[in-house]
């Protein structure tokens, strides 16, 4: 494959020499490219869905790539509507299943473009080399070469089930490579999500991000910066809550793209794998993907509140020390500093970090639990998340007082009324009563470490 002479040659892969079912692919993925082609047009299934069949797993989502515009796919379809403005695509909407389709994306360079091009379907880019808009509409060549990843840029098609390969995707597919199209750095400036997105791949599908791909990460990870936060957010979730989180938060301190992301833990990671925040993260991220591996819910708002508490127990210690305040008004203080911190990074959505500080609050309320306090704190919504994030601290920190308190918690949970009531009169009536010895938790992992 020559791109700068054109000559742009597809690999063929026949019917007999693949492993694409139609069996395996959406009823309503068929239905669009079935009434696209009847229609005159080229389409293609592309992208992820093709990868994860050619490897025998089941796709998120069906793309469709195709060589009508997004306006012409729309006269096709009435569950039709198009959406983005950096990129124009159109969403056929079956339910809550939506097939997405692309119009074929050809060369982005503005000097090629005829004088009077619309505005809407100029490319658009910016100083530092990111696309900030991209609506150029080109071949199916043109469109494999534009793609990110060569595993990405395998089209099968519904006319003779044949796959068509113009990038050498296939071949990195059974190598188990991941690797960019095109100059890497050039790659990475057009879209710094794209450093993102080979972690997640190579994380998700146990693939090596090939030498010249991964070369440029570590230089260019500031380029993150300049990406919105909601959208990082949103990155995030597909990075640490996909199944294979533990294994890609360790790519992403690796290729320093934490920093980025969570700048209030990868420092103090930087500085020992053998801390509680260390050693509470790797036990959060194993836990999370055991329970996606079981089609268990989970919910972002205690993992980030789990991954954040001891850099929230740090801060209020410092400002309690500082400002002479009572712990629990440094708390509070301290809760509303670090999310603002780090929400400047991602975009965490109000719904999750109010979770987040009911969640940090109850562990100062945890220990008290005289007269009616332990029913009313069983009561309440964040309960359960509250106690996981208890059971977590007293496994890496190996402290008795946590241990003896999420025991007690432990079984309070399953006694009756009568026995409930008299785990509370044992506790006697001074036990708890003060807020425990305030202790700097940087001093608590050099315990730990000194005595390990």
């Amino acid at each position: 494959m020559d791109n700068n002479s054109g000559t742009i040659r597809a690999t063929v892969i026949p019917r007999n020499s693949h492993a694409i079912s139609r069996q395996n692919i959406s009823e309503n993925a068929l239905k669009v490219l079935y009434r696209l082609n009847k229609s005159g047009f080229d389409a293609h299934l592309v992208g992820g869905g093709v990868r994860d069949l050619l490897l025998d797993r089941k796709p998120k989502d069906f793309d469709i790539a195709t060589n009508a515009t997004p306006d012409e796919v729309r006269k096709l379809f009435r569950n039709c509507r198009l959406v983005g403005r950096r990129f124009r695509l159109a969403h056929i909407m079956f339910g809550q299943d939506i097939i997405e389709v692309a119009t074929f994306r050809g060369p982005h360079d503005n000097a090629e473009e005829p004088a009077g091009t619309d505005e809407k379907t100029r490319s658009q880019q910016g100083k530092n080399g990111m696309l900030l808009r991209d609506n150029i509409f080109g071949t199916i060549e043109e469109d494999a070469v534009r793609r990110d990843f060569t595993i990405n840029s395998l089209y099968y098609s519904v006319s003779d089930f044949s796959v068509r390969d113009y990038v050498g995707g296939l071949a990195d597919l059974q190598q188990r490579i991941i690797r960019l199209i095109g100059d890497p750095e050039t790659r990475y400036r057009e879209d710094p999500v794209r450093m993102l997105r080979a972690i997640r791949f190579a994380g998700k599908l146990d693939m090596t991000i090939e030498p010249q791909t991964a070369a440029p990460i570590r230089t260019l990870s500031t380029l993150l910066r300049d990406i919105p936060p909601a959208r990082l957010f949103e990155e995030v979730l597909k990075l640490l809550q996909a199944g294979d989180g533990y294994k890609t938060f360790n790519l992403l301190r690796e290729y320093d793209l934490l920093d980025m992301l969570f700048p209030l833990v990868a420092g103090p990671l930087k500085e020992s794998n053998n801390t509680p925040l260390a050693r509470i993260i790797d036990q959060v991220l194993k836990n999370t993907d055991y329970r996606i591996h079981h089609d268990q819910r989970v919910n972002p708002a205690f993992l980030f509140a789990v991954m954040l508490w001891y850099p929230l127990c740090e801060h209020a210690e410092k400002l309690a020390q500082e400002s002479g305040l009572a712990y629990y008004e440094a708390f509070a203080i301290a809760i509303n500093d670090i999310l603002d911190e780090q929400c400047r990074a991602i975009a965490i959505p109000k719904r999750l970090t109010t979770a987040m500080r009911d969640i940090w609050q109850l562990q100062l309320r945890l220990p008290r639990r005289q007269g009616k306090r332990a029913n009313r704190l069983i009561e309440n919504q964040k309960f359960r998340a509250a106690f996981d994030l208890l059971e977590l601290r007293a496994k890496v920190e190996g402290r008795h007082e946590l241990q003896e308190l999420t025991l007690w918690w432990a079984d309070f949970q399953l006694a009756n009324a009568p026995q409930q009531r008299t785990m509370v009169s044992d506790l006697g009536s001074d036990t708890l009563k003060r807020r425990p010895r305030r202790r700097h938790p940087r001093n608590r992992q050099n315990n730990e470490n000194s005595a390990s």
